[in-house]
């Protein structure tokens, strides 16, 4: 009975649904009045976006224009990790955004964590980047 069943926790983004929000928010940025004439861009390299932008208010306008993408898209915006704004070459911000897919192992651990701790009959066990 029980050995039949089985659940996993995992995190995955569709990197394809990734690649049309970059590509619709670079076409609103492109047109959006208030980012004209000033160097706004959004660059993908694996799991990893990098936003350049003017100044702070440009980077958080170009910042909240893909995020609206992502959302409407269907990527959950609890898969981004958004760093720090930092300075970059010619007077720019530069911002990196992390991509999750699966689960880190610390979160695993406390995921299989507390399973275990709920005294619930079930065995928890971390493979590759999933809790099953």
């Amino acid at each position: 009975m029980a050995a039949e069943n089985s659940f996993d926790i995992a995190c995955k983004v569709d990197m394809q649904e990734v690649a049309n929000a970059i590509n619709q928010a670079r076409k609103e940025i492109e047109t959006r009045y208030d980012l004209k004439g000033t160097k706004n861009e959004i660059v993908q390299e694996k799991m990893d976006l990098v936003l350049t932008s003017a100044d702070d208010m440009k980077l958080r306008a170009v910042l909240d224009i893909l995020q609206s993408r992502l959302h409407r898209r269907g990527v959950d915006l609890k898969a981004l990790t958004i760093g720090d704004a930092e300075p970059a070459a010619g007077g720019t911000l530069r911002q990196k955004i992390t991509l999750q897919d699966g689960i880190p192992i610390e979160k695993a651990k406390e995921i299989v964590r507390l399973i275990k701790d709920s005294k619930i009959r079930v065995q928890a066990s971390i493979q590759e980047k999933q809790v099953r």
